[in-house]
């Protein structure tokens, strides 16, 4: 098990929405070499400046969390670019950990990595049984595709690494942008916009039929935390609270805590995404001894209080 502490650590994506989170429970750990190199200094879909970043802050210990994400419609505006800067960007920073023979480099990967119709409750085992959900299938399978870049340099080079694998993750701080949220933020937004409106109805994408889990942003940040101090080998895990929740039955508890009464209709024209995501976290608990904290409610209810915050 690795001390924290002792490492130099760089946070890619440390300015983002996990990022923030992951470096406030770092420094909560005593962990005094923390670097969180910004997008407008390091373009990390380039090799060179994947190496100048390894020049500057000479690290032990690489968690990656930089990312291109979006939601549904993001994701089928930009299917090309979220595949080339998520594939590039790791694939510099892991040859380069592989170069420089860090202690260990972590990758944060992605529920979009699973196959549209694996089975529910999605296994680790299952990740490799099908093609993913069409709408996000560039960008989980850029993410997968590190991950057997970790396990070849593993086998070939030594290198020590670990791969955990968020589900829709939400919370305080979250991004939410009408044009590239996911679902929870761009939710939040939309009832407490029609609330303040007095609108008579809301209009949501799909059928609401599709289910979802989400997991709160400081539970998954302890889980990459658990993963970089225990694991040794890239076995992906998944993070998750083992529960799901369908869309229309999500839409129904957002607007109650919100406080919307209008009515909410339905866009069946408009794509509901993959199926059923709900994730196995019995892995999680054994080999990290973690698990979610934050009940869905409470975490909503924070969610909801600090958009209020920011938009009074």
């Amino acid at each position: 098990m690795i001390n924290l502490q002792e490492q130099r650590i760089v946070v890619t994506g440390g300015g983002g929405f996990l990022g923030q989170v992951l470096c406030r429970l770092l420094a909560a750990r005593g962990c005094r070499h923390v670097d969180v190199p910004r997008r407008r200094d390091y373009d990390l879909t380039t090799e060179r400046d994947a190496q100048r970043l390894y020049d500057d802050f000479k690290p032990d210990v690489v968690l990656h969390l930089a990312a291109e994400v979006g939601g549904i419609g993001a994701n089928r505006a930009h299917p090309g670019r979220f595949f080339y800067a998520n594939l590039a960007m790791g694939l510099h920073l892991i040859e380069q950990a592989r170069r420089r023979g860090i202690r260990k480099f972590v990758q944060v990967g992605t529920v979009c990595a699973y196959p549209k119709f694996a089975p529910v409750p999605f296994r680790e085992e299952n990740l490799w049984d099908g093609y993913p959900e069409e709408t996000n299938a560039p960008y989980g399978i850029a993410k997968k595709s590190l991950f057997v870049m970790l396990q070849a340099y593993q086998q070939e080079y030594g290198l020590k690494s670990a791969v955990v694998l968020p589900v829709n993750l939400y919370g305080p701080g979250d991004n939410f942008d009408p044009q590239s949220s996911h679902v929870v933020p761009a939710l939040i937004r939309k009832c407490e916009e029609a609330r303040r409106a007095n609108a008579p109805a809301m209009e949501c994408w799909g059928t609401g039929s599709a289910s979802r889990e989400f997991l709160y942003v400081d539970d998954a940040a302890a889980g990459v935390l658990a993963a970089a101090e225990r694991m040794e080998e890239p076995l992906p895990i998944n993070l998750g609270t083992g529960s799901e929740i369908s869309i229309r039955d999500l839409v129904t508890l957002i607007a109650q805590l919100c406080g919307y009464t209008g009515r909410i209709t339905w866009d069946p024209s408009k794509p509901d995404g993959q199926p059923r995501r709900s994730l196995d976290i019995s892995r999680a608990r054994q080999l990290l001894g973690w698990q979610p904290q934050i009940d869905f409610k409470t975490g909503l209810q924070r969610t909801i209080a600090w958009w209020r915050s920011q938009n009074p």
